[in-house]
């Protein structure tokens, strides 16, 4: 039998497939679905920090309108507090639930704003019961006078306040869009992060020509989008001295296979999730663990890699040289 054991951040898990952060580790029904398809472990939806603050800044405004009308204020006129969400209370209940119900780790995530709302809710997460932390990376550089330097120094001490916070471990989810990717990846690793997560498929706005306005446009991933995160993880695996794990454009078995190969520990799905339902997820494993079998490969350990960029022959392959002979290639077959 093909062992698809791996680890992970520390943890020792049963199969490479998680499904990653997505609605459907929002809900705890469709949690026990994931689990009983083979997720090896979940990561839960981001929590937004501005979300929290909205929220809470909602509340103090109800609580505040009409406060001294009358003296029957302080009966029934208030809004009952239970029936709102006055900051992370629901998601902190959904941690706890969550890893009552599961026998695989349960992976918080969250999306901070301010250097202290990072390290508070990370804290929080921690207390109720999350066995890690992912930090997603998610700042668009928009002001010309700060350099990106200066953006990753600030990046860099949120991810070390955050662990130092925190007595679980704590992922990192980035975006490509770094001028040096293995050095920064390299600083968190030395600032006490355990692994990174390849990559974050960063909102896209559009504009709607008839009503003229900017809106949001959310698009699934495809299997094309798999050579990114590909990419990268066989430049960093076997550089790196923590976890990789890659995501977006994972759909197959063979998509899986491909960024084993490349040297991640775990693979995280979402799009063909949310395509597909958590069954999905055994039919990736049951395709990954066939085309393991018909190319000989016993395990998840032998397999992953194999062929990351130092240990393939050509190297160049994954760098500058393969984009011109791809573009060679291509005009050749275009002029035929």
């Amino acid at each position: 039998m093909t062992d698809l054991r791996t680890t992970y951040l520390g943890f020792e898990l049963h199969s490479p497939l998680l499904a990653s952060a997505s609605p459907l580790t929002g809900d705890l029904d469709t949690l026990r679905q994931l689990e009983a398809a083979g997720a090896a472990a979940v990561v839960l939806p981001s929590l937004f920090e501005e979300q929290i603050e909205h929220e809470a800044m909602a509340v103090h405004g109800m609580l505040e309108m009409g406060a001294g009308s009358t003296p029957e204020a302080a009966g029934g006129f208030f809004p009952e507090l239970d029936d709102y969400n006055t900051g992370p209370t629901s998601y902190l209940a959904h941690i706890e639930a969550a890893r009552s119900l599961l026998g695989i780790p349960v992976i918080a995530s969250l999306n901070g704003a301010t250097p202290g709302g990072w390290v508070r809710y990370a804290r929080q997460m921690a207390d109720a019961g999350a066995s890690a932390i992912e930090l997603n990376l998610y700042r668009i550089a928009t002001d010309p006078t700060v350099s990106g330097e200066q953006l990753e120094a600030q990046e860099l001490e949120v991810v070390a306040a955050t662990v130092e916070a925190v007595s679980v471990p704590v992922a990192v989810k980035l975006g490509p869009f770094y001028s040096s990717l293995p050095h920064f990846a390299t600083r968190l690793l030395n600032v006490g992060a355990r692994g990174v997560v390849l990559f974050n498929r960063f909102y896209q706005p559009d504009i709607d020509l008839n009503s003229r306005a900017v809106t949001p446009r959310l698009v699934l991933s495809h299997s094309d989008e798999l050579r990114l995160p590909l990419r990268w993880i066989a430049i960093l695996s076997g550089r790196l001295q923590g976890s990789l794990a890659g995501t977006t454009g994972v759909h197959t078995g063979t998509d899986a296979a491909k960024l084993l190969l490349a040297g991640a520990d775990v693979v995280m799905l979402a799009s063909a999730l949310l395509r597909h339902g958590p069954e999905h997820l055994v039919a990736i494993e049951r395709e990954l663990r066939a085309w393991m079998e018909a190319h000989e490969y016993e395990s998840v350990v032998q397999l992953r890699g194999s062929f990351r960029r130092d240990a393939v022959g050509d190297p160049d392959a994954y760098e500058r040289a393969n984009y011109m002979r791809t573009l060679t290639s291509y005009s050749s077959t275009y002029h035929r």
